[in-house]
């Protein structure tokens, strides 16, 4: 007679308890391989001897004449922020509250174009003329701004970085825009109207601390003409010099301190080094009309390295951690000890979550030291090789290194995920560098047209880079907004979740093939 045969039952219980006690047996295993203890810390060191290599030779200098000097810092306007503030401004004190009216009854402009065609005709969509209020007539000072655009119609903006639309369309002597800029307190309100009758509120400003006696008066800026190159290679971009030119009339000025003579300034001109100012605006003035000519541009700048530039080492740090986390898993299928593994552990999925918390847990740790180490490191070694650092905030440099840590602790699990469920060490660690780094690598190097780079970016894990983007980008300012120049087309913590999403499913994918009995 045969004897009956107890099936196997395990002594874990199902809750709490029983994942903890996973836990513990697959930390158990990863610290005793001192070998992955040391290469995950290396990934993490490598964050920092990446950028103390290529900081360490990245030095610029900029020329006057035939001398090379140190590179300027940028500007800097409210909250420390990097900003472009060129523009020709006609001005007067303003003492306490007051209102400044003026008719706009067209809009000109040139272009530079390449030899021998010079300048020609034309106004950049984002060239803007109109009335202002700004703390003094110093760069980077607060300011609140109503104004007609070359294609974007009437607007109001503030702080650099603050748009607001109006009402669209152009300007001529038949359809002229009339503009109204009221201060109250630290309220700044820019109104505009069709017939100088009625009026439109186009947006509100609040400048925080606004001085008593601040500067009002009328404004023309023209940013550069950007140009970037299409077909089968992205990313040759070129600027050109344009200015813009804007007749105004009817200019009535209400307030303390105001109603003597205009003064003029150049604000931000640049100069040669015999003295004459490089691409001069201008002023001309025939009675109660006022021709004002600008170049430049008022807003946040995006020109020059931030604390983005600091994380270069992500990538060879990524494929060190790819290759331990595919190994966690492999190395068991290899030897032949995953059966021992779900033998005294029989639920697959709690074994795979076990994994996936440690080998996430610790790449996070070294990740997150490696980064909190490699910013400050670099961004000291940068500025002191003469770069222009751009500030970025605390908030940012903090979400920089907290989403590299991410970035690098799922691509971890990912790997995980891969390796249990391909079971070859080899074939994961190729399918998830082909996932994480090979698309990153075709949408950073401008080899793909921008569309397909953009869409690299949204649909593959590679995603998760769009972390790192140090700043935002703003729909008023003229740039080449791409991946190459470290901009991502998602949302900073959307790109991290659609790696995350990618992690989840192939440690879901896994634990259902191991479910299934085959491991």
């Amino acid at each position: 007679m045969t004897a009956a045969t107890t099936p196997y039952r395990s002594r874990v219980s199902g809750g709490r308890d029983g994942f903890a006690q996973a836990l513990r047996a697959e930390w158990t295993k990863f610290r005793s391989v001192r070998g992955w203890v040391v290469t995950v810390a290396g990934a993490g060191a490598l964050l920092v001897l990446v950028v103390l290599l290529t900081a360490g030779t990245n030095v610029a200098t900029c020329g006057r004449g035939d001398v090379e000097e140190p590179c300027p810092g940028p500007v800097l306007g409210p909250g420390g922020r990097a900003v472009e503030d060129r523009f020709y401004f006609v001005h007067q004190p303003l003492d306490g509250d007051g209102v400044i009216t003026v008719r706009v009854t067209s809009m000109s402009g040139r272009i530079r174009r390449p030899d021998p065609v010079g300048l020609v005709p034309g106004v950049m969509p984002w060239a803007k003329a109109g009335l202002m209020i700004k703390e003094s007539a110093e760069q980077g000072a607060p300011y609140a701004a109503v104004m007609v655009t070359g294609a974007h119609g009437v607007r109001m903006q503030h702080g650099f970085t603050e748009d607001v639309a109006g009402r669209p369309g152009g300007v001529s002597a038949a359809a002229p825009r009339w503009l109204r800029l009221a201060r109250s307190g630290d309220t700044v309100t820019g109104y505009e109207s069709a017939d100088g009758r009625q009026w439109t509120t186009v947006g509100t400003a609040r400048l925080e601390g606004l001085p008593r006696t601040v500067r009002i008066g009328l404004f023309a800026a023209s940013p550069g003409d950007l140009t970037v190159g299409h077909g089968a290679l992205a990313g040759n971009t070129e600027e050109r010099f344009t200015e813009v030119t804007a007749v105004m009339d009817q200019v009535g000025v209400r307030g303390a301190g105001t109603g003597g003579a205009w003064k003029q300034d150049d604000i931000g001109v640049s100069y040669e080094p015999d003295g004459t100012p490089h691409h001069a605006g201008g002023l001309s003035r025939s009675g109660g009309t006022f021709t004002v000519t600008g170049v430049g541009e008022i807003g946040p700048r995006l020109e020059g390295m931030t604390a983005q530039n600091t994380l270069t080492g992500t990538t060879p740090a990524l494929v060190v951690v790819i290759v331990i986390g595919a190994l966690f898993v492999t190395s068991e299928y290899r030897r032949g000890l995953i059966r021992t593994t779900l033998t005294a552990m029989p639920r697959p999925g709690r074994v795979l979550l076990a994994k996936a918390t440690v080998i996430g847990g610790v790449v996070f740790a070294a990740g997150l030291a490696g980064a909190a180490a490699a910013v400050p490191a670099g961004l000291r070694l940068l500025r002191d090789n003469g770069n222009v650092i751009l500030p970025v905030g605390a908030l940012t440099e903090a979400r920089l290194i907290a989403g590299t840590a991410a970035l690098l602790a799922l691509s971890a699990v990912l790997a995980l995920g891969l390796g249990a469920l391909l079971r070859r060490g080899v074939a994961a660690v190729i399918a998830a560098l082909a996932l994480v780094v090979l698309p990153y690598a075709l949408a950073t190097a401008s080899v793909l047209p921008d569309t397909a780079s953009a869409w690299l970016l949204r649909l593959t894990p590679a995603a998760a880079f769009a972390v790192q983007q140090g700043l935002p980008e703003y729909p008023q300012v003229t740039h080449y907004y791409s991946a190459a120049g470290g901009f991502y087309p998602l949302p900073p913590w959307a790109g991290v979740a659609v790696l995350g999403g990618y992690a989840a499913l192939a440690v879901g994918l896994a634990a259902y093939r191991m479910r299934r009995g085959d491991a």
